[in-house]
């Protein structure tokens, strides 16, 4: 399978919360990295153990906003709103023969970290999509 199929399908997966399905797309041994909160998960149990999580688990939808792919590496931009915050993600994935060897996820809030003061003259608000 393609590495932008194998990623799609891992979204559509992991929205379904069909976490044999998420296991058969990760290698054992993948390693995810969320810099932001400054956190490895390494091999595949850990995680779906982090992402089938009964904080994760209610039916929440997962958009896929983009998804590219150049040979190996696929480059996703996911929405996921939960409550009254919306998540987003920029995902940089790593597939070989048909599995998620690695990632860097980049989780955070549009508007989480405030514009500084400085650029108001040079800048105007980003509307959400």
């Amino acid at each position: 399978m393609e590495p932008l199929n194998v990623v799609a399908r891992l979204w559509e997966r992991i929205e379904a919360r069909d976490w044999d399905g998420v296991a058969k797309l990760i290698a054992e041994d993948a390693v995810i990295e969320w810099p932001v909160s400054g956190e490895r998960i390494v091999g595949r149990a850990n995680f779906i153990a982090v992402n089938s999580d009964d904080c994760y688990t209610d039916e929440r939808p997962v958009e896929l906003l983009r998804i590219l792919a150049d040979g190996d590496h696929v480059v996703t931009e996911v929405e996921i709103p939960r409550d009254h915050v919306v998540y987003r993600a920029v995902s940089l994935w790593t597939v070989r023969e048909g599995e998620v060897v690695g990632a860097r996820e980049y989780w955070t809030s549009p508007g989480q970290d405030p514009a500084p003061r400085w650029r108001a003259g040079y800048v105007e608000p980003l509307v959400a999509d």
